[in-house]
């Protein structure tokens, strides 16, 4: 990828990112519906925490192009590569797809209506909608070394493991669930429900594993296979995640 295209995107990407945040911390004080900021603030919402991880793989990505000599051996590009692969990719696909099959099936579970007259719809679709296409831009513009798809996930539960123990944190100190789907489901449901949850985010990493191979090719050069081919050849890559010549070698 022409580096210029690569430094614009990241910059932009970042910029966007920190806006929506900055946006979102302004209303940190204003009169919101009853239990939103209640204990933790915004951090205990997976998809404000997304947005963080958003903002700082970009912004390391930024930083990472503005540096001189070959990037691809420095510690830097590395720390970005794991961060993209194993948290920024799943996590953030996880929350989109997740956010839109909860809300079509019952907004309230997740998205009350009564949070449209504080959070104007641009703000719910940059949390929850414009994340997916920004990631799916960054499989194009570069690609990304992958760990050991064991490692890569040992290290996805463990994130995720600590995530569902500050959610019972919550629930235990103030009795109020982060989400209100959680409150529904009784001892056995929520474990089957989290269990669920990781079942999907796994799926996800290894869609981001497969989607990168498929555009990059496996090979250390890293050169697009697909880039000759145009739009077409990405969207027949995207299709391709479940076909055996995408695999994870």
């Amino acid at each position: 990828m022409i580096p210029i295209v690569k430094i614009v995107y990241h910059i932009a990407a970042f910029s966007w990112y920190a806006f929506v945040v900055r946006s979102l911390a302004a209303k940190d004080g204003e009169e919101l519906p009853p239990g939103i900021f209640v204990y933790g603030g915004p951090w205990k919402y997976l998809t404000f925490l997304n947005l963080l991880l958003q903002m700082v793989f970009f912004g390391l990505a930024a930083v990472n192009d503005l540096q001189p000599g070959k990037k691809s051996e420095n510690l830097l590009n590395r720390c970005k590569d794991l961060l993209f692969s194993v948290f920024t990719f799943p996590v953030g696909m996880f929350v989109v797809v997740l956010f839109w099959v909860i809300f079509a099936y019952d907004r309230e579970l997740v998205y009350p209506a009564t949070i449209d007259a504080f959070f104007p719809p641009w703000i719910n679709h940059a949390m929850h909608s414009f994340v997916l296409p920004i990631l799916l831009g960054e499989i194009l513009v570069q690609p990304h070394f992958y760990p050991k798809t064991k490692h890569g996930l040992a290290a996805l539960g463990v994130v995720g493991l600590a995530y569902l123990s500050w959610v019972i944190w919550v629930y235990l100190s103030v009795g109020i669930w982060v989400y209100p789907l959680l409150g529904l489901f009784s001892t056995a449901g929520l474990v089957g429900f989290f269990f669920l949850n990781m079942s999907v985010v796994t799926l996800l990493y290894l869609l981001g594993h497969k989607l990168n191979n498929c555009f990059w090719g496996k090979s250390p050069l890293r050169k697009p296979l697909l880039l000759n081919k145009g739009i077409q050849s990405y969207l027949l890559c995207i299709s391709c995640a479940t076909e055996k010549n995408c695999g994870l070698a």
